[in-house]
């Protein structure tokens, strides 16, 4: 932080601390270091001023206004009217009230910061590592020089011969960068899981274990009698943990929380201060992942709580505080995760994905995780039919070879056709099932070493396709609607047992928030500053047209149970499956610690109704379309207005806007109207 500052220069700095605190709350080598470069030392409470004005955590306004007075490059009446006018012009179109406030933080920028007096090293506090020193040594020397910002120090000599990253790496990153993170109130707990369903960055777990492990817990680790129905005859302990270092202080989980005291509004689950409860929390957390999970006869995968039973090998990205997207990534690998296979497209998703210096995607204790591979926009849905194509040929070629054994003649082989036989029929439609063929195949691989036969050698390195392969193929709107349109719809066609997860945020998120075909009418974006003037494309509709294509549309705000459902039914469904799901995203304009309100809103007005068309239910002679949603409870417009991507053409535009709400009014009713006319076809006649 202090490496280029010259000497005599000044240095300012965003603390909760006052000046006369701050001096001995600094690293010893901090302190060191401003004393020699004899630095003018300035402190602000920038956070608590923003939070004051309702801007929240955005205090860059409020720091660059200090800096300016600080610094004296331009003279003080000509610098504040430099930055209001700035504000009046980026800030404008979103409305009078948030040019106020952001004006208001230039005032408070420039009068509220202290200068700090100090003399000497007063401190004994170490200067904290980029990583914990308990981390891998790879991770030490190489990844935590890139953490700190010294990655060009790095000598060639310790870079991977062949290339590869280790995964599971973010674990190692503690940014701790979460000013408030949540407190679990263990007597409230109703145990439902949605907290930790629908944190983005599985920063906050739950699990169930033997009680002893809390006797042998630190003073401060909370736990409770895990009362869940089907956990009721069984002494055990319950337990929520939040991760302190990895937490972004998003608020979701609050948000989510349905335990509320009526009295106090205080619920199950809230935000605190980070500082006072880091270090207490970084003890619990390091104990709550020293517990063993739970044993997979006490999960049960089609509930929130059960999902949140599961280890996330999805953890700590580097996403935005309060991301729409994550989640469902992450509880695509809680229950598919140790047999995952994911091609992602390029996006935000490819980014937080798969990006240095760590990696969010890990592994189970046995080693076991998702294999995750990046391709481009114009590609992926080809990049992911490619694994599928391959892992099918490999499990194919295995079961030929292993018709060719049952003929050989040598002991092992005659000793081991009880097994071959295992393996061909095992039923791998639940972890039990996959868990049960993966035994079959290690005891496959060890009767192998005792035959001599060719085929003996080549089935030892196809075994492991025997054990089931999900392939999932992963990305935003930009891919699904627009670039990759057109891959996408032919592995739908294909008719192939592969899986989709479109994250729809309705906008190109990470190229900066242009318009694709997802973007609904009369919402801003980039190349359509006036508001687009055409409807959102239904891909859910279209996909539907195939008839043996499973298809959802799913909202985690909206319904979680429904999400899981769908996710559920997707992966047993033999053939194409692809899951629209509503992400909320910063480039919405909203408040991100409210974005599952939302998307709430979204389904509630219509604009986004929840479904499933499950093919297989037409073997029943039902039909197939589920509609998981009401009708429209609220108008288009009460939802819209909450986003400041509908908002602000009201100033701009405003015979516009009314006419684009308008229209999306009809629009929303003739969509349901539609939809509900075909959930409601008798399928009998037809069967």
């Amino acid at each position: 932080m202090l490496s280029d500052l010259k000497e005599g220069g000044s240095f300012l700095l965003e603390s909760p601390f006052k000046a006369s605190e701050i001096w001995d709350k600094l690293p010893a080598d901090m302190q060191q270091q401003i004393i020699e470069k004899k630095a003018k030392f300035y402190v602000i409470d920038a956070l608590s001023h923003a939070e004051k004005l309702g801007l929240g955590n955005r205090i860059n306004i409020i720091m660059q206004s200090a800096f300016f007075a600080i610094s004296g490059i331009l003279p003080r009446d000509q610098f504040m009217k430099s930055i209001k006018d700035a504000v009046k012009k980026t800030y404008g179109r979103k409305g009078d009230e948030v040019v106020r406030m952001n004006q208001e933080a230039v005032d408070i920028g420039a009068n509220s910061y202290e200068e700090v007096k100090y003399s000497k090293v007063t401190s004994k506090i170490p200067m904290r590592v980029g990583v914990p020193k308990e981390a891998p040594e790879f991770v030490r020397d190489v990844l935590g020089t890139i953490i700190a910002g010294k990655g060009d120090s790095i000598p060639v000599s310790k870079m991977p011969v062949d290339g590869t990253f280790p995964t599971s790496t973010t674990q190692w990153e503690k940014r701790s960068i979460a000013t408030q993170i949540p407190v679990w109130e263990a007597n409230m707990c109703i145990q439902c899981g949605l907290c930790s369903l629908v944190c983005p960055h599985a920063a906050i777990r739950t699990k169930v274990y033997d009680p002893k492990w809390a006797k042998e817990a630190p003073k401060t680790f909370k736990s409770c009698k895990a009362t869940a129905p089907q956990f009721k005859d069984k002494d055990l302990a319950f337990t929520v943990q939040v991760a302190s270092e990895d937490c972004t202080g998003c608020g979701t989980c609050v948000y989510i929380c349905p335990k509320k005291d009526k009295d106090s509004g205080k619920k199950a689950i809230n935000m605190a201060p980070q500082a006072p409860l880091r270090d207490a929390e970084v003890a619990n957390f390091a104990h709550f992942l020293r517990i063993p999970d739970p044993e997979l006869s006490l999960v049960n995968l089609n509930t929130p709580l059960g999902t949140q039973l599961r280890r996330p090998l999805f953890e700590f990205s580097g996403a935005c505080a309060g991301c729409g997207e994550t989640g469902y990534v992450k509880l695509l690998t809680q229950l598919f995760g140790d047999h995952l296979m994911i091609a992602n497209a390029t996006g935000c998703s490819s980014i937080y994905g798969g990006n240095l210096p760590t990696t969010p995607y890990c592994s189970r204790s046995d080693g076991r995780g998702p294999a995750w591979s990046n391709s481009l926009f114009e590609d992926n849905a080809e990049f992911g039919m490619g694994m599928r194509l391959a892992a099918d040929k490999m499990r194919a070629q295995a079961l030929e070879l292993i018709d060719k054994l049952s003929a050989c003649t040598c002991k092992s082989c005659k000793d081991a056709l009880p097994l071959f036989e295992a393996v061909k029929k095992q039923d791998q439609g639940t972890p039990a099932g996959i868990e049960a063929q993966r035994e079959n195949v290690a005891k496959l691989k060890k009767a192998l070493q005792g035959c001599n036969e060719l085929e003996a050698k080549r089935l030892l390195t196809l075994a492991d396709y025997l054990v089931k392969r999900s392939v999932w193929i992963i990305g935003g709107d930009g891919w699904a609607y627009d670039i990759g349109y057109g891959g996408l719809d032919h592995v739908l066609a294909s008719g192939r047992n592969v899986k989709m997860l479109v994250l729809d945020t309705e906008v190109y998120s990470n190229t900066g928030g242009q318009m694709s075909k997802s973007t609904p009418l009369g919402s801003t974006a980039r190349f359509a500053a006036g508001g687009k003037e055409t409807p959102k494309k239904d891909l859910g509709l279209i996909a539907m047209s195939y008839g043996y294509v499973y298809v959802a549309k799913v909202s985690l705000g909206a319904n979680p149970g429904q999400v899981i459902k769908a996710f559920q039914e997707a992966e047993a469904y033999d053939g194409p499956a692809i899951i629209i799901a509503y992400s909320h995203c910063i480039a919405h304009g909203i408040e991100m610690s409210k974005g599952l309100e939302n998307q709430k809103m979204a389904v509630n007005s219509g604009h986004w109704p929840l479904m499933r068309f499950n093919p297989n239910l037409l073997k029943d002679g039902k039909n197939p379309l589920v509609l998981d949603s009401q009708a429209p409870s609220i108008k288009f417009e009460d939802y819209a207005m909450n986003e400041n991507r509908y908002r602000v053409l009201k100033k701009s535009r405003p015979d516009a806007v009314k006419n684009f709400m308008s229209q999306n009014e009809k629009n929303v009713q003739m969509r349901f109207k539609l939809y509900k006319s075909l959930a409601e076809m008798n399928m009998e006649k037809l069967s």
